[in-house]
């Protein structure tokens, strides 16, 4: 893995956090960097790596000026955890705090690597600030890039510097009762907060003049300003960054098969990730609130690995018999990309992972919001801020209704307000395609400066 000395300039070491969604984004930002004239190692996990081969394979049309080379990292063996789980893609959710501790394990065995490859530029990701201290005790110059977006990121730090949650000057973005208790609860158990220290300044503070950051500035311009302001960080957007996956996958075909079959925006298309599953009883609420909007759909239904618990058990007796006509209830995998680019699709109810929430808005379908945890409950406060989607009613404590889904959904794909929601989401895409276009002159500008201190 020695380098070159004569390529240093241009070299970019890319280290993202083990998610999905987060490898993706990393995946297309180092493509765009690629055919820009970087040369690009991408640093992950083997079980990651090969989901990131395919991808490539699936693409390997593309001219890619200078090659993006695969570098694995080894975790350490923790009882529990086999490398088929050295991944948070389809991991009982039991082991997530064991594959975070693997993960910061690790830090050695990424400092080596640093030293074997000698980049002129790492970037780095939110759950691990050791890699870019590890980088600048190299010379290394370590840049972040979030695959998330602004708006949590700049709740944080008005919490963090004000020691309130209701102040913050944006009125729409807001945290419920119960969604506050589960952020503190989350945090605690991924051990995300140095001592004394805030996560959140962290991997900003690491950040070498510039951090990087997957969003647009049509959805989230005054967000964007608050965190550089605050920061006094430059923040480069570099547009939505959308995968696009190989339809004819397992599945795949007869999905969209299945959808050119509906009409033109008939069809609600239902989504949670491949990393969140719902609980028995919001499966069964949503099935009843499926039923009662009588909308079509297209229902990624997957269970936690070693869950015996599945869609039959949870929804009401004869769902998926009455459903047969109008519902398509898919057990694994789906193009998701594909799926929303179709003319058939009228809606998408998401967990609003801030990638779902992109690829929605890139192909100007309207999300019907039912956040999880984490930063889904700030992303869907901002889809509806931006009048791109309604989120689905709960209770006080996060408990869901069936006629609470049902009027979301009709709201979305039967009632008057959808031209409305239609019209506002087809905006949003054409901004965001023209940003995404424009993107990545201005990140290779302020990269090629990193390289060049080298």
């Amino acid at each position: 893995m020695e380098a070159k000395q004569s390529d240093l300039r241009m070299r970019v070491l890319m280290f993202p956090w083990l998610a999905h969604g987060h490898v993706f984004p990393f995946l297309e930002l180092a493509k765009g960097l690629s055919n820009k004239h970087f040369h690009v190692y991408f640093c992950s996990t083997p079980i990651n790596l090969d989901s990131v081969k395919n991808s490539l394979n699936n693409n390997k049309n593309d001219n890619y000026h200078i090659p993006i080379e695969l570098v694995e990292l080894p975790l350490p063996s923790l009882p529990d955890l086999p490398p088929h789980y050295h991944t948070t893609k389809n991991i009982p959710p039991h082991l997530m705090p064991t594959l975070m501790k693997a993960f910061q394990m690790s830090a050695p065995a990424f400092s080596n690597i640093l030293a074997d490859l000698k980049p002129g530029l790492l970037i780095y990701d939110v759950f691990q600030p050791w890699a870019a201290k590890a980088a600048a005790s190299q010379g290394v110059p370590p840049v972040y890039f979030s695959a998330s977006g602004a708006t949590p990121y700049a709740l944080a730090h008005h919490i963090y510097t004000h020691k309130n949650w209701d102040s913050f000057p944006h009125q729409a973005i807001r945290l419920k009762d119960y969604e506050k208790r589960e952020l503190g609860a989350a945090d605690k158990i991924l051990q995300i907060r140095d001592a004394g220290e805030s996560f959140v300044y962290g991997v900003f503070d690491l950040s070498n003049d510039v951090v990087l950051m997957k969003t647009c500035r049509a959805l989230e311009g005054k967000y964007v300003d608050y965190l550089s302001t605050s920061y006094g960080r430059k923040i480069v957007t570099t547009g939505p960054l959308i995968t696009f996956a190989d339809n004819q996958e397992t599945g795949g075909s007869e999905i969209m098969e299945w959808l050119s079959e509906r009409e033109e925006e008939s069809t609600l298309y239902i989504s949670f990730g491949s990393e969140n599953y719902l609980p028995k009883e919001q499966m069964r609420e949503i099935a009843i609130g499926l039923e009662l909007s009588g909308v079509n759909f297209i229902w990624v239904a997957r269970d936690p690995a070693g869950s015996e618990v599945t869609i039959e058990d949870a929804v009401p007796e004869g769902f998926l018999e009455r459903a047969k006509q109008r519902g398509l209830v898919v057990r694994g995998w789906a193009p998701q990309a594909a799926i929303l680019a179709h003319p058939g699709v009228g809606g998408f109810m998401s967990h609003c992972g801030w990638s779902s929430i992109t690829e929605s808005l890139y192909f100007g379908v309207p999300v019907v919001a039912l956040p999880l945890k984490l930063d889904q409950p700030i992303n869907a406060r901002l889809v509806v801020e931006a009048g791109v989607g309604v989120e689905v009613a709960r209770d006080e404590k996060g408990g869901l209704d069936g006629n609470g889904v049902a009027e979301a959904v009709k709201e979305v794909l039967v009632e008057e307000s959808k031209e409305r929601l239609r019209s506002r989401a087809r905006e949003m895409s054409e901004k965001m395609k023209m940003e995404g276009e424009e993107a990545f002159g201005e990140i290779v500008e302020e990269l090629r400066k990193f390289c060049a201190r080298k």
